[in-house]
């Protein structure tokens, strides 16, 4: 089902909510983004105290995907950063991105979403109502033809207090890792670690030294959220909602960065909002989540964490770039540019790839490719290291590059045969 949208409500500020803004001017849409927080950034705007539904980070927090992982597929982290990213320099980054491409000035601060809702003509318009609330307690009501959600999944603690029989009769504190700051706090106390998992693996490590629902959202029966599952097709659309006008980017646990996933899914989406890709029919994107939740359900164990799970991150983005018509494609790239196709080929699965072609197609995007080991030796040598000619091929890589050539010609051959 093909729908038209122009003017986009965008809830929150981070991650996901900078790259949506930017896809949304991209494709001509009229972004509107909501804050509830004093500054973007989302959970990488450090705090100490920490506002209700909003995540944060603790103060030592260095990222585990390095920054190439991290950069948008059309904005390079500086080559002097680090290579795993600490808060303060993915803060920089963010504000940096923001400033570059003037996403700011879509952003109203200190403005908290209090609901959406369908207007009384939502099934010919495919409009939301979207009230609002600002610091001194306004409200405000707006109409919007279409609502991205990109509060992601970490704003709202899971707490499974009725999984410890008991505890109840413990007399010391208990907090989520959402709460933890910095390790001094518990010097000299006996503390008990729950779970292993990101956080969990790093508040463990640096202690020992010293000792998902949306309340807003109204949509009647159509999105309910059972043991984290979110019934959502391609992770994004509720099927049911018709025309499909609200999307939900980044409610997925991924593992690769979250920035290829929510930048994908924006790029997406926004084609979607503008009419030029259509969406299955209702019964169609039920058998596929149907499909997908069989599939998920032998490979995870039934946690919260992991029924959210992508289980094959780059097949997922590279279905979602085939249908906006930006995925690479390597056997003309070969004839074109067998150094950038071999990069590719055996470099890492970096975003820039998505921007060589097509809808948004990025003239850096090249350049990105060949210099990102430069960028990765920088830190390694002092902030400064000679930069290599990267347009250089050699024989022995043309060499290779042909072999592969003759290679994907004789798979062609035997499947046509």
């Amino acid at each position: 089902m093909k729908t038209m949208a122009k003017r986009v409500c965008i809830i929150g500020a981070g991650l996901s909510g900078l790259t949506t803004i930017k896809c949304c001017l991209d494709e001509g849409l009229e972004p509107t983004c909501f804050e509830m927080g004093d500054d973007m950034g989302g959970l990488w705007k450090y705090q100490e105290n920490v506002e209700e539904g909003r995540g944060n980070v603790f103060y030592s927090l260095i990222t585990n995907s390095s920054k190439e992982f991290m950069a948008y597929s059309d904005f390079p982290t500086p080559e002097n950063f680090p290579n795993f990213l600490a808060h303060t320099h993915m803060f920089q980054y963010l504000q940096a991105y923001a400033k570059e491409f003037k996403l700011n000035e879509r952003i109203h601060l200190k403005t908290k979403v209090e609901a959406v809702t369908k207007t009384a003509d939502f099934q010919s318009s495919g409009q939301w109502n979207v009230t609002t609330v600002d610091e001194n307690g306004i409200k405000n009501d707006m109409v919007f033809d279409a609502v991205m959600v990109c509060s992601g999944h970490n704003y709202n603690p899971n707490m499974p207090m009725d999984s410890f029989p008991g505890i109840e009769n413990f007399k010391g504190k208990i907090i989520h890792s959402k709460d933890y700051k910095k390790p001094s706090a518990y010097a000299g106390k006996n503390v008990l670690v729950i779970g292993f998992g990101n956080s969990g693996g790093d508040i463990a490590t640096e202690v020992s030294e010293h000792a998902s629902q949306f309340p807003f959202l109204e949509v009647d029966d159509t999105f309910t959220v059972r043991d984290n599952c979110n019934c959502l097709y391609k992770n994004v659309f509720l099927p049911k909602i018709q025309p499909p006008t609200i999307a939900f980017i980044n409610l997925v646990e991924a593992n690769v960065s979250a920035t290829s996933v929510c930048e994908m899914q924006s790029r997406w989406v926004t084609r979607i909002f503008k009419g030029l890709i259509s969406l299955p029919d209702e019964a169609e994107m039920l058998k596929e989540i149907s499909q997908e939740q069989e599939k998920n359900s032998h490979k995870f164990p039934n946690l919260k964490r992991h029924t959210i799970e992508i289980e094959d991150c780059p097949a997922y983005t590279d279905d979602l770039a085939s249908q906006i018509g930006v995925r690479p494609c390597l056997l003309p790239l070969f004839l074109k540019d067998p150094g950038l196709a071999l990069k590719i080929f055996f470099g890492p699965l970096t975003n820039y790839q998505y921007r060589l072609q097509g809808p948004g197609r990025w003239e850096g995007a090249a350049q990105a490719i060949r210099t990102q080991n430069h960028r990765v030796m920088v830190p390694f040598r002092g902030g400064s290291v000679t930069c290599s000619n990267t347009q250089g091929f050699g024989l022995v890589n043309l060499i290779v590059s042909l072999v592969l050539l003759a290679g994907c010609c004789l798979v062609v051959w035997f499947q046509t045969s």
